[in-house]
């Protein structure tokens, strides 16, 4: 450190505990899956956001703007406040709080993120013309109502739960377990692989409808099914690790500077930047104030901000 001169083998025995196996077990049960998880949830919340984007023609299109986010928040502190998630005080090192029952929180924020989604949908059928900015509305409302109800339940909890449910909405990293990585990968790489088959019905969404349509594109199949898998994925991701935002609008929106709108290259290219800004934050957060982690849902927020104001400004000369 500084001027130290620190000897390699010391460094080996640091990292990898001199061959130590409850070292080695720590290793790969906190800090490797750490890693794991935040390349897989980075790279689906960064695809999804990806493939919204095109087939809702919208730059800011994204799992939290079609109120799936919100609605796992919902599902979370409804398990939590309803079903007894709880939280418990934790003696381990890894937490000084835990969530009493994760599974029963897991699955109605997967439920209730998956509600979000076939909100959505049925709109989109019920009234065919509402087109991709309806869509984005309807999804805003969604998003209201879901937050109306998650403070009302956060009203009516008790100090525990209430504190459960604020650790949930943190976002953390550390709450899954080598049982749920193969849940995430496989559902990660079935979406993958359909978002790379239609890359050209994408790249043709891209230059507009009519075109797209015109190059014999089913527009609207394409739409909905891209939605149904960027909705699931994004809600199994939140489900396991709580509220991740910002992730999936402003991945794509860095690869598009790199390599433009080819969905050949920018469905792969967000998956990678969404894994390396999440790994990113999640070493920023525990590098901050050591040995506290931050939040990494707070830092991923802020990312948001100057994206935001950058696409109000890159418009503004454009309209201009």
């Amino acid at each position: 450190i500084g001027s130290m001169k620190i000897p390699f083998d010391e460094v080996v025995k640091v990292l990898f505990g001199n061959g130590d196996p409850k070292y080695t077990t720590a290793i790969l049960n906190i800090r490797l899956i750490r890693v794991v998880t935040a390349i897989i949830v980075g790279a689906a919340l960064s695809v999804s956001g990806a493939v919204m984007q095109c087939v809702l023609r919208n730059p800011l299109a994204s799992a939290s703007s079609l109120g799936v986010s919100q609605g796992a928040a919902f599902g979370a502190a409804m398990g939590i406040v309803v079903f007894g998630g709880g939280m418990i005080n934790s003696s381990s090192a890894k937490s000084a709080i835990a969530v009493e029952n994760p599974y029963i929180v897991t699955l109605c924020a997967f439920v209730f993120g998956i509600v979000s989604t076939i909100v959505i949908i049925g709109i989109s059928q019920l009234k065919k013309n509402i087109g991709p900015g309806g869509l984005i509305l309807a999804g805003t409302a969604l998003s209201s109502l879901f937050a109306g109800a998650s403070t009302l339940l956060q009203y009516f909890a008790d100090d525990t739960k209430l504190g459960a449910i604020v650790f949930w909405t943190f976002g953390n990293l550390g709450s899954t377990s080598w049982n749920e990585i193969p849940v995430l990968a496989i559902i990660f790489a079935a979406a993958m692989v359909y978002f790379l088959f239609n890359r050209w019905n994408y790249n043709a969404m891209e230059a507009g409808a009519d075109t797209a349509k015109s190059l014999g594109v089913n527009t609207r199949s394409v739409m909905l099914i891209s939605m149904i898998i960027c909705s699931l994925m994004a809600a199994v991701a939140v489900s396991f690790v709580g509220i991740i935002t910002r992730v999936g609008l402003i991945a794509p929106h860095i690869m598009r500077k790199f390599v433009g709108n080819d969905y050949r290259y920018l469905i792969p290219a967000s998956a990678i930047a969404g894994s390396l800004l999440l790994l990113l934050a999640d070493i920023v957060s525990r590098l901050v104030i050591p040995p506290v982690i931050l939040p990494i849902g707070a830092l991923t927020s802020f990312l948001g901000a100057p994206l935001f104001l950058f696409l109000l400004f890159k418009g503004g000369k454009k309209n201009g």
